[in-house]
């Protein structure tokens, strides 16, 4: 009978604050980000949101919030090793911009092939995939959703997204590798 009793009275694990990942991170709680900001200054900000995102099977979360009149973001991508990735400098770039039409995303959608790409800012942009992202905002079980392609820079450390939402124009970003060791949680509450 003692496996199946339960003690109720024993309060439930803290976790150490001390060493808090960035996958720990939760609304009200600030980060700093080695080297990240301005002439390689720490990034620092408060998180005000945090969503899951789901793609079939894989699933990653992003944190957002304020920083010097912009909105920065980073993407953490749990696994054997989690990756994170940073949205820093607040710049949406146009299909336009990007030398790109929307029939050029629905053939590489299409063909789902790692070998198209295209050039931008010059440098190669690899596919790596597209499909349909469901986002869920604070543990709400409907979420929203948009199109994504990614893309992988030729030899770099950056990767671009481009995302199109019901109703909006496609908008492109550059999200650049972050070591998951350079960010410190601060937890908030």
């Amino acid at each position: 009978m003692s496996f199946f009793k339960h003690d109720s009275g024993s309060p439930a694990p803290q976790p150490d604050l001390a060493s808090l990942s960035v996958i720990d991170a939760l609304v009200g709680d600030s980060l700093s980000i080695v080297g990240a900001g301005k002439d390689f200054s720490d990034l620092d900000f408060t998180v005000d949101r945090r969503d899951q995102l789901e793609a079939g099977q894989r699933i990653w979360y992003e944190v957002s919030g304020p920083y010097h009149e912009q909105r920065v973001r980073l993407e953490i991508i749990p696994g054997d090793v989690m990756q994170v990735r940073g949205w820093f400098d607040g710049r949406t770039i146009t299909l336009d911009e990007l030398g790109l039409c929307e029939d050029d995303l629905a053939a590489m959608d299409d063909r789902q092939n790692p070998a198209d790409f295209f050039d931008f800012g010059g440098k190669f942009w690899l596919f790596r995939w597209s499909r349909e992202v469901g986002i869920f905002h604070r543990d709400q079980s409907i979420g929203t959703g948009f199109y994504c392609w990614e893309f992988a820079e030729q030899g770099g450390e950056r990767f671009l997204q481009i995302r199109k939402l019901e109703g909006e124009p496609f908008s492109g970003f550059i999200v650049n590798k972050v070591n998951p060791g350079d960010v410190t949680v601060y937890r908030g509450r």
